[in-house]
């Protein structure tokens, strides 16, 4: 995965803890939501790595137009046998990028909810699988909300991590400028040198190797402290859930891997906790009218629980 990361390097400046968000989810199994403003290289990031690995990759633009079945794919007539087929949609690759996903109504929205769940799609009262290793990477726009669908919390509760795409400082934007000057051009990442160095074979190698991370019962403890002391805020009306607390667990286990270690520890869960859980969370209305920011309410209860040792 060190060799993914120095492909992506050579066409994404900075972006790091986006990177790292990206490899953590791939390894997890998992979907991640990318949030930045436009021109923050979320695009440019997933096929970036999609150009450093050997899979299947495809692309959704989200509309308001765009129907559930453009992106599961439908039965259509073969014109040759006479009979319904089923014609496989976009969603039938290894790293699905579903651009601008809250620009498409809730119905088609929630066409991702079985295949980002369940790893398979049913159309016509069949199921059939997706291929594995299976990534979602979702784009949406922070700053324009006209004429967009925010995603429900159900939906928000499939990501495994959301990872906020920040302003690149000015060391990284120089660099960025430069690097056009030189006549870099984003929609070719194959000139920028980016190369496949690892497959579907080594993806789902390193999934089974994120499995034999070792977890203590303290780590763990740890763990549902965090999600508890989420659920006692005053400020939230809607806590982590168990199934936020085991996505944690997955995310730190997949972070100690990456840094080379066999054992989680405190540090891991801490470094992903923001990642993990801050979509996972709602405020309460009369906070929201507060201006109450949600990641420093989630701060403030990663800091009420003790760090064990």
């Amino acid at each position: 995965m060190a060799a993914v990361r120095a492909e992506v390097a050579k066409a994404v400046v900075g972006q790091d803890a986006a990177v790292s968000g990206l490899l953590v989810a791939l390894l997890c199994g998992g979907h991640v939501l990318m949030e930045g403003v436009p021109g923050t290289a979320k695009t440019l990031l997933v096929r970036s790595l999609a150009a450093s690995l050997s899979v299947r990759t495809s692309r959704v633009q989200f509309t308001p137009d765009l129907m559930p079945g453009d992106i599961t794919g439908s039965m259509v007539i073969d014109s040759g046998a006479g009979a319904l087929s089923f014609r496989e949609g976009p969603v039938f690759t290894n790293l699905l990028l579903a651009d601008e996903i809250n620009r498409t109504p809730p119905k088609t929205q929630s066409a991702l909810l079985e295949a980002m769940e369940e790893g398979q799609v049913s159309v016509d009262g069949v199921s059939r699988p997706l291929p594995r290793p299976f990534l979602v990477a979702a784009t949406q726009n922070p700053v324009e909300h006209e004429g967009t669908y925010p995603l429900p919390e159900a939906q928000l509760d499939r990501f495994l991590l959301k990872v906020v795409l920040p302003i690149p400082g000015r060391e990284d934007e120089m660099e960025i400028l430069r690097r056009h000057a030189d006549g870099f051009d984003p929609r070719d990442v194959a000139a920028a040198g980016v190369r496949p160095v690892a497959g579907a074979e080594d993806v789902l190698a390193g999934q089974q190797a994120v499995t034999r991370v070792q977890v203590a019962p303290e780590v763990a403890g740890y763990v549902v402290d965090i999600a508890r002391a989420t659920r006692q805020s005053p400020s939230l009306g809607l806590g982590v859930s168990p199934r936020g607390a085991t996505a944690l667990l997955r995310a730190a286990r997949a972070w100690a891997w990456l840094t080379g270690r066999g054992y989680v520890t405190p540090d891991d869960v801490k470094a992903l906790a923001h990642a993990t859980l801050v979509h996972r969370l709602a405020l309460r209305p009369e906070a929201e009218l507060e201006g109450v920011d949600v990641g420093a309410v989630l701060g403030s209860a990663l800091a009420s629980v003790p760090v064990p040792r």
